[in-house]
């Protein structure tokens, strides 16, 4: 069973809840037993740029016994009309996980990172996650920092949307290189790390990485994805090195109608639907390339 709590502007009777009565709701639903996916909205109307939601996590971790069934967890499942991507502040992860230990799945949608420093996975040790994504418009290297370090031994997914400075994003294309690796992550198949503006060099990292002959589905989507990045792929495959590969999802880029093509060919599913194009300020001038999510 799967269950969404959220409150909103067109519910009188959820639009005057903050995170606290959302915590309370979820504690004292007589579903919640048979619950095995909860998904988490905006947990505040009116001050939802400044509110995390450490108070849901702390009612999970002191109650925790009741949780123990639960086992995916997505947390800012909300639209721009509740709160902009690049605005919802999270919270810290640590000791969340710790009280969930069935978990399979958790999604992060957010990463509003400033100037609180709230968004934290902390020291992450869990032996049954099997997919982590993170969507947000900026990601704080904390969070990097944290899975370079992490025991997620049967991890299969992991998806990261990088996004851009301006909004919180302080990695190093090293910091990718780190995370591609087979001992770090020894049962993974799926790797995304998508929505940045530096995606073709994402490419080349998870290309070059030990990681890659275990991986049955590459995700570089949502970044400013040029010719460039397109032609390593076909590289790669002409070298041999993605014969495991069974789906390439490159939706939302910057490759030419030739790219696309070439791509397309490959003895794999790829997907290079939503062909953009440079947005051009003034004449003559270079134009200029966006990620898929910022604000």
């Amino acid at each position: 069973m799967k269950k969404k709590y959220f409150t909103s502007w067109d519910d009188e009777d959820s639009k005057s809840k903050c995170a606290e009565d959302l915590a309370k709701e979820i504690l004292n639903d007589p579903d919640l037993p048979q619950i095995k996916s909860i998904v988490i909205g905006a947990w505040s109307v009116d001050d939802m740029f400044d509110t995390t939601p450490d108070e849901i996590f702390e009612m999970i971790v002191s109650n925790k016994e009741k949780f123990q069934h639960i086992e995916s967890l997505f947390v800012g499942a909300m639209g721009f009309e509740d709160c902009e991507i690049s605005w919802i502040c999270q919270g810290d992860y640590e000791e969340l996980l710790n009280a969930l230990p069935n978990l399979k799945s958790l999604k992060i949608k957010g990463a509003n990172n400033r100037p609180k420093k709230t968004f934290k996975l902390g020291k992450v040790d869990h032996k049954n996650l099997e997919k982590l994504v993170i969507k947000c418009s900026g990601l704080p290297v904390e969070v990097v920092e944290s899975l370079k370090v992490a025991n997620l031994p049967n991890l299969k997914k992991l998806v990261l949307y990088l996004g851009g400075p301006q909004y919180g994003y302080d990695c190093k294309i090293s910091d990718f290189a780190a995370l591609a690796n087979k001992s770090l992550f020894p049962n993974l198949n799926e790797l995304g790390f998508v929505n940045s503006k530096q995606q073709d060099e994402i490419v080349q990292v998870i290309l070059d990485s030990d990681i890659l002959p275990q991986l049955t589905t590459i995700r570089i989507s949502c970044g400013c994805l040029t010719d460039k990045g397109g032609q390593l792929i076909l590289d790669a495959a002409e070298a041999g090195k993605l014969s495991n590969v069974k789906k390439l999802d490159a939706e939302y880029h910057y490759m030419s109608g030739k790219m696309m093509i070439k791509l397309k060919a490959l003895p794999f599913k790829v997907n290079v639907s939503d062909s953009q194009e440079p947005h051009i300020w003034r004449e003559g001038e270079e134009g200029d390339m966006y990620p898929m999510i910022t604000e």
